[in-house]
């Protein structure tokens, strides 16, 4: 188990807390569902968990199973962490508890890391086969960059890096990024401002966006 402080109960939901329960394990399952990462990367998508909480969060979930360390061939050379293949089988379950959550009275007004805003883009996009459209994207947030593929209006690909051509570059901040996704007119708003940008194929672009659906508020 990932911690002594267990459930108890023979129930195969407190089981699964028992690994990824305490504070901060799931998110650090987030910000690992699009690529490894390294230790300071994934403080900085986790800034209020602090380095010692992080460290034992970390520690926690490789003796689990959930997350395992590697070190990057040259020259990078570097360690990052990524999850495991029965740890990746988390996304589903990292989705669908973001999805019921924009579904809650109040939102929070927290500041959003890359990463989340990634993963809310990929959680509300909806499949477009009536109008459909194929294009790859390159993402900039800040010091991140990811790659978004669409093939005939299926989300196809979603993860860190670059892509070698894409047809459209989209640059902004994972605030604004969280802010536009699914709301009317904040795209145009955001372009307005200056707060996004989008070079190269600029209607792909808005049909991205346009694609995302939001639930309602309870």
């Amino acid at each position: 188990m990932a911690t002594n402080r267990r459930y108890g109960d023979g129930c195969a939901i407190a089981s699964a807390l028992d690994y990824v329960g305490e504070r901060w394990a799931l998110l650090v399952v987030r910000e690992l569902l699009l690529g490894p990462k390294r230790f300071t990367d994934l403080q900085d998508g986790l800034p209020g968990a602090g380095s010692k909480v992080l460290a034992q969060r970390l520690r926690e979930l490789e003796a689990a199973g959930v997350v395992r360390r590697r070190t990057l061939p040259p020259p990078a050379s570097s360690q990052v962490y990524e999850l495991t293949e029965w740890g990746a089988r988390l996304d589903a379950v990292v989705v669908a508890l973001g999805q019921w959550g924009a579904g809650a009275p109040e939102q929070s007004e927290d500041p959003v890391g890359a990463d989340a805003a990634m993963i809310k883009l990929r959680s509300f996009f909806s499949p477009q086969e009536e109008r459909p459209w194929t294009a790859t994207y390159e993402m900039r947030l800040g010091r991140y960059r990811f790659t978004v593929g669409v093939v005939d209006g299926r989300l196809d690909e979603m993860g860190r890096g670059e892509p070698r051509e894409p047809d459209t570059v989209i640059g902004t901040d994972p605030d604004t990024l969280d802010r536009v996704i699914g709301v009317d007119g904040a795209l145009t708003e955001a372009v307005d401002s200056g707060r996004l940008t989008m070079t190269g194929d600029g209607e792909a672009g808005r049909r991205l966006f346009g694609a995302v659906r939001m639930p309602t508020s309870a």
